[in-house]
């Protein structure tokens, strides 16, 4: 079933969804990956893009909790935790997905939204 979708695509695909995290304006980074979610036939790209915006949406949720947080000054560490994760967790899957393109890569500890 694999073989009918373009593997360089799929690689091109999934990883621009995973390395949409880099963008720093808000609305091009879950933008992209949720446009190719919704414009991509191929299963595993769709996958991959849905948990691009499931990574997206943790980060954003772990910072809000976090950036609360700061007021007890725990927060702090915790931030600063979060960004290495947010810069070593997408390289990961960016290389996950170049490597083995017919296989979605999960990001371990968050929660799946969509």
């Amino acid at each position: 079933m694999n073989s009918i979708y373009d593997n360089d695509k799929r690689k091109l695909l999934s990883a621009l969804s995973h390395g949409s995290i880099f963008f720093s304006a808000l609305i091009l980074s879950a933008g992209l990956p949720l446009a190719i979610f919704l414009v991509s036939e191929d299963p595993i790209v769709k996958d991959n893009a849905r948990e691009a915006l499931n990574f997206h949406f943790n980060v954003w949720l772990y910072g809000i909790i976090f950036g609360v947080l700061t007021f007890f000054l725990i927060g702090i560490p915790l931030l600063a935790i979060l960004f290495v994760v947010q810069i070593i967790l997408p390289i990961w899957a960016i290389w996950q997905s170049l490597q083995v393109p017919s296989k979605v890569f999960q990001y371990p500890f968050i929660f799946r939204i969509l």
